[in-house]
């Protein structure tokens, strides 16, 4: 069930009445139906997957209820392991299977061996990758013994399957979602009306910035030999607005709806191509997985705090297991690489968080040292996006070869009628984000001294914008992840 689809439309006011008029008065009874909602949404796409998510979650209240009764090493190892084996084991096999054996198969052709394959044709089950590390971190963090097993079994799968975040994240950890299962939740009208306010702004993002993009890039990566070296790099430029507003849109849409029900779930995104560096990008980009990544494979191999040999293989395994998880395809591994180039020599300088506060904090402006940090960084960062949206490496080295060649044809293939709105709803989308880069999201007006009929008519035009200017509907990128 797509967020942008009428399904969603009437979906959630089902939910959110039943929930706060009908089972309000048991929490049990909250997370049980919790639960039901979620099985539902996810099962509006493939119901046969719910097995999948069902018997994962099944696996780690077992081996969480398991850790709390062991108190030998090695037994405890063991069942950390089962825990790893069983959900890396299913991620390995629909996310990966056929990637590992087309690599195996192209490497032994390389040194003229015949050996022949066959293709599985696995589907793969929407939401896997980031259900999958939700449940492990339980797993680790109980192993850890930073959390505590939980016993409650309903409050337990309604964590793993929460619906808002349930199939492109954020990534929580139980340590800060699962509690909020044991809590009795009260209604409050100030925090459902920022979670609207988020929603409307994540649909914007989504709807006329992230779709509208789509029409553009699509075109332009598939017929790039045809296009000159400007159009080209326009094309890379509108999809970095493409995935940000596709994935930042949801992001917001998730923890908006959460909040309707009277969760919080972590930020995942903190306005990222406003970064000065390449550290401070990751550090608002992708939030939940960036973090995810640091406490449980980064620090416990050593972090910062080892050789320099060492601190340079850990960068490398992250952002390259970063971009392995995003999808099976040396493309993402190319992009994580990459991202690891650019990120060492801030670390190895320690020049790596340097970039903490707010930019330009207090100044309507950036200074011109800002301006030049943030065009750098996003220069940077748009030309590592022509590698996440490749086909193959061939393609992204054939349409970095074009851009090369053809940079001084002037533009072709580009309807400029259509991307003139396109263009103004970037501007839109970075003025407002750049005004209230210091809150949580670009419609947080809680505080600001705005009239009512201010606001109001900034969600009507809103509105507006969505059902007059928005793109032809398409599914959110990180589905495929």
């Amino acid at each position: 069930m797509l967020f942008n689809s009428l399904d969603f439309a009437i979906f959630l006011p089902i939910v959110f009445l039943i929930y706060w008029f009908v089972v309000n008065k048991n929490l049990r009874y909250q997370n049980f139906f919790i639960l039901f909602a979620s099985y539902v949404f996810y099962g509006w796409w493939d119901w046969r997957f719910l097995s999948l998510i069902i018997f994962s979650s099944f696996v780690d209240y077992t081996i969480g209820i398991q850790l709390s009764k062991r108190e030998k090493p090695n037994i405890r190892k063991l069942l950390l392991l089962a825990s790893i084996f069983v959900n890396i084991g299913f991620l390995g096999f629909f996310k990966y299977y056929n990637f590992f054996l087309e690599s195996f198969t192209d490497a032994f052709s390389f040194f003229g061996q015949s050996f022949e394959s066959n293709r599985l044709n696995i589907i793969l089950p929407v939401g896997i990758s980031f259900y999958t590390f939700q449940t492990l971190s339980y797993s680790i963090d109980v192993y850890k013994r930073k959390l505590k097993p939980t016993r409650n079994f309903v409050a337990f799968f309604a964590f793993v399957s929460f619906f808002p975040q349930l199939v492109a994240g954020p990534i929580e950890r139980a340590v800060n979602l699962l509690p909020q299962f044991y809590i009795k939740r009260k209604f409050e009208y100030s925090r459902a009306i920022d979670g609207m306010r988020q929603i409307l702004w994540g649909l914007f993002k989504k709807v006329v910035i992230a779709d509208n993009c789509a029409y553009f890039v699509n075109d332009i990566f598939n017929h790039h030999t045809h296009c000159s070296g400007l159009a080209l790099i326009l094309g890379a430029v509108l999809f970095a607005f493409q995935i940000y507003g596709d994935f930042s849109g949801y992001s917001d849409i998730a923890i908006g709806t959460a909040r309707l029900f009277g969760f919080n779930l972590m930020r995942n995104f903190a306005f990222p191509y406003f970064s000065r560096d390449i550290a401070e990008f990751w550090r608002r980009w992708h939030i939940s997985l960036s973090t995810w990544f640091r406490d449980y494979v980064y620090i416990p191999l050593g972090g910062s705090k080892v050789g320099k040999f060492k601190i340079v293989r850990n960068i490398f395994i992250i952002f390259v297991v970063s971009g392995f998880w995003h999808g099976a395809n040396w493309t993402f591994i190319a992009w994580g690489a990459l991202n690891a180039i650019y990120f060492l020599p801030l670390l190895l300088l320690k020049q790596n968080r340097r970039n903490l506060n707010i930019v330009a904090e207090s100044k309507t402006l950036p200074n011109l040292r800002e301006l030049l940090q943030i065009g750098l960084t996003f220069t940077l960062t748009v030309f590592a996006w022509i590698f996440f949206r490749a086909d193959s490496l061939p393609h992204a080295f054939s349409y970095l070869n074009f851009i090369a060649l053809n940079l001084l044809e002037p533009p072709a293939r580009i309807e400029l009628m259509k991307l003139l709105p396109v263009i103004l709803w970037i501007v839109l989308l970075i003025i407002t984000e750049w005004i209230q880069r210091d809150k949580q999201h670009a419609l947080q007006l809680n505080g600001m001294n705005i009239p009512r009929v201010v606001r109001w008519g900034i969600y009507y035009s809103i509105i507006f914008i969505l059902f007059y200017f928005g793109g032809s509907q398409q599914e959110f990128i990180y589905f495929q992840f």
